[in-house]
């Protein structure tokens, strides 16, 4: 895989958090990146720790939503989320010469929300998203577009507009390729948003 066009996106997983989840993937794979993420693998042979760390090395780009801080029925937080931010950051900072070029994204829910309980990271950009697809999308592409260089990303509000015709004809799409509509793995949804995008988008 390119190194250089390969986006790490660490996030909650879990079903609250999809909308957002898959509008990130929409966004990166819009701009002309591959997300890259935990679930792309199940290898039990491997430990899930060795393997994002794996990941992130494979990648010059890093996504990281913090955001999902809450408190689960055992009065205990998640911090999958906040690790894996941290190995990032290291992997940028003592691996070898070629990841001090790595940029990262950080998000939460509101701009000044993190300092709060990871204030370690304060004078690092943090984009706010408000839990909205809309905007999440937004951050993304003007990240992309600034850290990356690349002229040829489309706007937010065109991407936003996209992803919600790519919503719209998801069920055919997994009708044709036999998918099941209520679990849909990584590697199946962006599959499913490359044939979209090839289908739909000419530019």
């Amino acid at each position: 895989m390119d190194y250089d066009a390969n986006v790490f996106i660490n996030c909650p997983f879990d079903e609250e958090y999809r909308p957002l989840f898959e509008a990130v993937v929409f966004a990166v794979m819009i701009s002309g990146f591959t997300p890259r993420c935990a679930l792309e693998a199940h290898d039990a042979g491997q430990g899930r720790l060795d393997m994002i760390m794996r990941i992130i090395a494979e990648c010059k780009y890093g996504i990281h939503d913090i955001s999902r801080t809450e408190l689960n029925e055992e009065g205990l937080p998640r911090f999958n989320m906040p690790l894996e931010l941290g190995l990032d950051f290291g992997c940028r900072k003592y691996g070898p010469a070629k990841f001090r070029a790595k940029k990262l994204l950080v998000l939460d829910e509101s701009e000044h929300r993190y300092q709060q309980f990871i204030s370690d990271i304060s004078g690092q950009d943090i984009k706010a998203h408000g839990r909205e697809p809309r905007q999440i999308i937004r951050a993304v592409r003007d990240w992309l577009r600034t850290e990356s260089k690349v002229s040829q990303i489309p706007g937010g509000d065109y991407m936003y507009a996209r992803y919600q015709l790519y919503r719209e004809s998801l069920p055919k799409i997994r009708e044709a390729l036999k998918l099941d509509l209520t679990t849909l793995p990584f590697l199946d949804l962006a599959n499913t948003m490359l044939i979209w995008l090839q289908e739909n988008e000419t530019g």
